[in-house]
């Protein structure tokens, strides 16, 4: 039990504040009164930040009127406090007192687990959720990061503007979104964002999502893919429809001719080779996507991406309601993203009142549980396809024409690829607007207007690189 504690740093620490109160404030950004193991010692800390709020003099006399009122004054432990060698180089100690504290919270955390497994006999997945829970909570006390000097932050943004003019004069300083479009007008998606991708149901929501992660893995670039709805079978599926050009349907049903069978092979054998990880597990808290994600960045560095599909069904841990627990999730996956080092993209839903307008383009405004996730996010997207909602008018229009007994002749056609725009709702560092795409249905599949797009900017930008863009032309 020595190596969980030890008093004499304790008594030390403590015992320099009191000889010299200006020490607090530094000593009490890296401890709380729990690091400390003797209860004294702890009633003594939490007796300081007291009376550093009351802003009154944290010395010998007003700590013991503190404790004397609180039945926490310990006459023989204050002596021994008093009598230790106040020290000048505190660092090093605190390092001390903080990783036996953090040794002292694992163990009481086994006896925990031993409980909870053997005595209350709650469900693993109850437990493992506990577990993961309260190792993060562990983590995050054992942190001790202090400020960064300007020296450090100079050196490291050179490093950076070196790192960008060596890409010549493409804007693309993020991770490629697998849209030339798209890049022009975000340059990638940023190390550390938090991207969120919303729509209503039937827009491809998924599908959109599903085509970057293809261009990244085909870049060799490793994607994680938090899937709670949707099999990671029918992940792939989607994938090699839009990798070949093959109808999904024609996939399903495996309704396929000998050229497809060669060209479907073969995308398989080049995709069962890249870094591409789902979970499909279908339940997912903060804490679960946290603990498992560093995990495999930490096996897998090339892991340039990860997407969960979709915000609104990961589980919270929030007793508060749900506007709290979603809050917690966006929160969580921001840290998540700037911790890692990737954009991490998490689709999401709207609510329903849009379709009470006459203009259905969505706006910030319909995110479901809005506030947390507008905040927290980097660059919010929306996908959109007025064909939706045409073809939708046109049925409703049809069943109502029916009811009366009436004619009803629809001039709408189905077409097998139509207009898309990805609306830009918010670029914490670029410009908001439009982006045009074109839906091949067949396939599941978005590739870039062939024209160059309309696009509204909410400042001008001289560099904007507006050559025309491409269509990719399926394999015949």
């Amino acid at each position: 039990m020595e190596n969980m504690y030890n008093l004499n740093i304790e008594r030390a620490v403590l015992s320099s504040i009191i000889f010299d109160p200006q020490t607090y404030e530094e000593i009490a950004a890296k401890l709380r009164p729990h690091d400390f193991y003797l209860p004294f010692h702890q009633y003594l800390f939490a007796a300081m930040e007291e009376l550093s709020k009351e802003e009154k003099p944290i010395d010998e006399e007003f700590l013991r009127s503190k404790l004397v009122s609180k039945g926490k004054f310990d006459e023989i432990a204050m002596l021994d406090l008093l009598s230790a060698n106040p020290i000048t180089n505190t660092a090093a100690y605190l390092s001390e007192i903080k990783a036996k504290s953090s040794k002292r919270a694992l163990a009481t955390l086994a006896t925990e687990i031993k409980k909870v497994t053997m005595e209350d006999d709650l469900p693993a997945e109850e437990i493992m959720n506990l577990v993961e829970k309260k190792l993060y909570e562990i983590t995050q006390n054992s942190t001790d990061e202090d400020f960064r000097e300007s020296k450090e932050i100079a050196f490291a943004m050179m490093e950076e503007i070196e790192r960008l003019k060596a890409l010549g004069n493409s804007r693309l300083i993020g991770t490629d979104t697998g849209f030339k479009n798209l890049n022009e007008k975000t340059s990638g998606f940023g190390k550390g964002d938090l991207v969120i991708i919303a729509a209503r149901p039937a827009m491809g929501k998924t599908a959109l999502v599903l085509n970057m992660a293809l261009r990244a893995i085909e870049r060799n670039e490793g994607v994680a893919f938090f899937s709670l709805e949707m099999p990671a079978e029918q992940l792939m599926l989607r994938m090699l429809s839009a990798k070949t050009s093959i109808p999904l349907q024609s996939l399903r049903v495996g309704d396929l001719l000998d050229e497809q069978w060669s060209q479907l092979s073969a995308a398989v054998d080049e995709l069962s080779r890249k870094k591409l990880f789902v979970d499909d597990g279908g339940y997912a808290t903060i804490h679960h996507v946290r603990s498992k994600l560093r995990k495999l960045k930490a096996r897998h560095p090339e892991i340039t991406l990860a997407v969960i599909d979709y915000l609104q069904l990961m589980s919270g841990e929030g007793r508060e309601g749900r506007q709290q627990e979603v809050s917690e999730i966006s929160r969580g996956l921001k840290q998540l993203a700037r911790e890692l080092q990737i954009p991490i993209v998490a689709l999401s839903q709207l609510n329903r009142s849009l379709e009470s307008r006459e203009n259905k383009r969505p706006m910030l405004s319909d995110l479901r549980e809005s506030g947390a996730i507008e905040q927290d996010a980097d660059i919010i997207l929306f996908v959109y396809r007025d064909d939706v909602y045409r073809e939708a008018k046109e049925k409703e229009k049809e069943m109502k024409a029916r009811a009366e007994g009436k004619e009803y002749s629809s001039d709408f056609r189905k077409k097998p690829e139509e207009e898309a725009e990805i609306i830009i709702g918010k670029q914490r560092n670029g410009p908001t607007g439009t982006v045009e795409l074109v839906f091949q249905k067949k396939y599941t599949r978005f590739v870039d207007a062939s024209h160059s797009p309309a696009f509204e900017v909410v400042y001008e930008d001289s560099n904007v690189d507006m050559r025309e863009g491409h269509i990719e032309i399926p394999h015949i």
